[in-house]
């Protein structure tokens, strides 16, 4: 009996150790958490977009990746193209447009809002997927904006969800 009560402490502690150390570590509790699957449209021979996505993978995401380009999803999902980027990500109904960090992904499939999704419009440097040793230091400020539709008129407006300086 003793040595079982040893046993099942010594498991407790592990998971609180592995615990810690997951959320002390990113990375970890990337590789420990369950995984939120995001499917990305997107040209084979885009460097940024890969990058992105290693971005997404390395932060608790499983990506599914379709090299057909971008531009026929991101119109079915409903995003103008004046907010267009290289690429268009859907996870859990919401959609991402560009290099959204995965902090602001995760916040807004906590904060659940009534929303079509996020984007960030254009290619800024120093932004996931951007941000590579090729531009240096560079950081250049970028919003994620928070993309919404009108239900009774159908227009799509967007407000800042996050700002980067």
């Amino acid at each position: 009996m003793k040595h079982e009560h040893m046993a099942s402490r010594r498991d407790v502690l592990q998971r609180v150790a592995l615990a810690c150390t997951a959320m002390a570590s990113p990375a970890l509790w990337a590789a420990t958490a369950k995984r939120i699957p995001v499917e990305v449209w997107k040209d084979s021979t885009c460097g940024c977009c890969k990058d992105w996505v290693t971005h997404m993978e390395d932060n608790g995401f499983a990506v599914t990746v379709h090299d057909t380009g971008n531009s026929a999803v991101r119109a079915r999902l409903g995003i103008p193209s004046r907010l267009g980027s290289c690429h268009t990500a859907l996870v859990e109904g919401y959609a991402l447009e560009g290099h959204v960090p995965a902090a602001d992904v995760r916040r807004l499939l906590q904060q659940k809002p009534q929303a079509l999704g996020l984007a960030v419009p254009g290619m800024p440097v120093g932004s996931p997927g951007m941000d590579g040793p090729q531009y240096g230091s560079r950081k250049d400020p970028y919003e994620v904006l928070l993309i919404t539709r009108n239900l009774m008129t159908r227009d799509i407006s967007t407000q800042t969800f996050t700002s980067y300086r």
